[in-house]
């Protein structure tokens, strides 16, 4: 049966579309406006002329590619160790039978809901003992590896068939070869979607490189934008031109795999 291009929902989904992208055209729009344009009363919408003041200041800061290099050296080692230790953990949750493993899992499981609020000092204490303060292992380290990442595996593993594994299995396939011949190129969407959630996580991540952070040459691109913001003066069209310059990274890494990760979600959501 053809499906028609139109439905009557569209007529309630496009406006609510809108809505919630009006923050982001906002975003857009502010970056290319003046300081006074920005900050004047009620605020103007539609520009009075493309000022691209606010790039020129972000660009021409020293130290923003430092603070862009290492954003992605932390997000880009987040979502490697998050993709092979979480498809780890995952598969030995998923398949192997040991004793505790309910009991670890639960305790994996009830770690998900502790706030980062109440782990906070712990982290920090840990951070200091190591001598990792104020350098970027100290956002590394506890980005290796989330409960989030080895559950969303674990939910994904259990709903490929056995039958798979079994037949490697008889031909001599130990475990690590099976996870990685045949079932992690099952696992793309499982793949794809810990990559996008680690990304957004540790490339949006402002409060814990605010606490571990202390030299300027080592902020990350979220901390290094607050330094455009003073006591008396904000430079509100750099700031805007920095975000966009932020999130673009993240817009894209979301297209590339948006299809995976709804496809992921769909099929890991209600399993258990």
């Amino acid at each position: 049966m053809k499906r028609l291009p139109f439905s009557p929902w569209h007529f309630v989904l496009a406006p609510l579309a809108l809505l919630f992208a009006l923050p982001l055209l906002w975003l857009l729009v502010s970056s290319v406006m003046s300081n006074a344009e920005i900050n004047r009363f009620p605020p103007a919408l539609i520009p009075s002329g493309i000022k691209l003041d606010g790039y020129r200041f972000v660009l021409g800061n020293a130290l923003f590619p430092r603070w862009f290099l290492n954003s992605f050296i932390v997000s880009a080692v987040a979502v490697s160790a998050n993709l092979v230790l979480g498809s780890l953990g995952g598969y030995a949750f998923a398949r192997m039978r040991f004793a505790g493993s309910k009991l670890l899992l639960g305790l994996m499981l009830a770690t998900m809901v502790i706030p980062f609020q109440l782990t906070m000092i712990p982290t920090f204490l840990v951070m200091k003992e190591l001598g990792l303060i104020d350098t970027l292992g100290a956002l590394i380290i506890p980005s290796l590896v989330t409960p989030f990442s080895v559950f969303l595996f674990r939910q994904f593993f259990v709903s490929l068939p056995r039958e798979l594994e079994e037949a490697a299995w008889l031909d001599g396939c130990g475990r690590l070869r099976i996870l990685v011949s045949v079932v992690l190129p099952l696992a793309k969407p499982a793949l794809s979607t810990v990559a996008v959630l680690t990304f957004l996580s540790t490339w949006n991540d402002l409060t814990w490189p605010l606490i571990a952070i202390n030299h300027d040459t080592n902020y990350t691109l979220q901390l290094g934008l607050t330094t455009f913001q003073g006591q008396h003066h904000t430079q509100w069209a750099a700031v805007m031109a920095g975000n966009v310059i932020t999130v673009l990274p993240v817009l894209l890494g979301f297209l590339l795999a948006q299809k995976a990760f709804i496809r992921s979600l769909a099929s890991t959501g209600l399993k258990g």
